[in-house]
């Protein structure tokens, strides 16, 4: 038995003639009606009962029918499905983001981009650091990444850079620089610097401190924050100051001011990871999508890239 058969039998059935179903299909009658007599040779089974005026179905095959319908039905969504894979226009993705990165406004747009030309992909986001991210795509549990660089084991992973972010220092409210609009590092020599630890970021981590050095001023390393965006809250209980990702101003938390920072300020870097040799559309199309939407989104002015951030 094979799908050619299955078509045959329903065709038939639907028409209730072999001659028009013959018609239908694009042949002839002769080697049709062969093919219904050895489909039913091959079941064991009588389909149809011969009248003079076309066929009809048997009992067996009035029961047969439905489930013949359904494996055609089968047969069409698994070709539509691998023809739509094979587009990127259907699928899952499993994208995951580093620290603070979801409050990026670029990427709901990048998603939001995909969904307009591939409305039938699901997406499912989960955050997270960059080891941690990096060892998902290794074990195949994440097929996209948004990190922070440089990433371990390079080796086995493509990463391809997105953006430079820029950064802000967070200020307790009442803070002695909190009218000021533009803050130099060395302006915050004497506060404790709130700051994540090295292995959720490195990059980001090193940047920091390098442009305080830049500054001429080694920080007062403070109380560490759990993750990126921990950090504003301890700011907000006064526990010191923070540079920031400039995303992270829309966390509205109380207590917190948030400021320029004058150069050299160090910059938020963010790149894409896909496992090497990853052969699959989907996560092509959504790539270059995502590229393409940050390099728009670095273009645009501070007011439109944040339109409430106040700066």
């Amino acid at each position: 038995m094979n799908i050619r058969h299955l078509r045959y039998f329903v065709t038939v059935a639907d028409l209730g003639s072999i001659t028009r179903a013959a018609e239908e299909l694009g042949m002839e009658q002769p080697p049709l009606s062969q093919q219904i007599r050895q489909f039913e040779q091959k079941l064991g089974v009588k389909l149809f009962e011969r009248q003079t005026r076309g066929v009809k179905l048997t009992e067996i095959g009035a029961t047969l029918i439905p489930r013949a319908r359904a494996i055609l039905e089968l047969q069409h969504q698994f070709q539509v499905t691998a023809e739509g894979l094979a587009r990127g226009e259907v699928g899952h993705i499993r994208l995951g983001l580093a620290g603070a990165v979801p409050l990026l406004p670029v990427i709901p747009l990048a998603i939001r981009s995909f969904r307009d030309i591939a409305p039938d992909v699901t997406l499912s986001l989960e955050e997270s650091n960059t080891p941690a991210l990096c060892a998902a795509l290794h074990e195949s549990s994440t097929d996209i990444a948004i990190v922070r660089p440089p990433v371990p084991d390079p080796a086995r992973l493509s990463v391809s850079h997105l953006l430079d972010e820029p950064t802000v220092i967070a200020l307790p409210r009442g803070h002695r620089l909190t009218e000021e609009p533009v803050i130099s590092l060395d302006m915050v020599a004497d506060d404790p610097l709130i700051i994540f630890p090295r292995e959720l970021g490195p990059g980001f981590h090193d940047a920091i401190l390098s442009a305080y050095q830049l500054a001429g001023v080694t920080p007062i390393l403070g109380q560490q924050a759990p993750q990126i965006a921990g950090t504003v809250p301890l700011v907000a209980a006064g526990m010191g100051v923070s540079v920031v990702p400039r995303s992270l101003c829309q966390i509205h938390a109380g207590g917190v001011t948030f400021h320029t920072i004058s150069e050299p300020a160090p910059r938020a870097t963010l790149a894409v990871a896909i496992r090497s040799g990853q052969n699959m559309p989907i996560v092509s199309r959504f790539v270059k999508i995502l590229r393409t939407t940050c390099r728009e989104w670095e273009k645009m002015s501070p007011e439109a890239q944040f339109p409430a951030s106040g700066f």
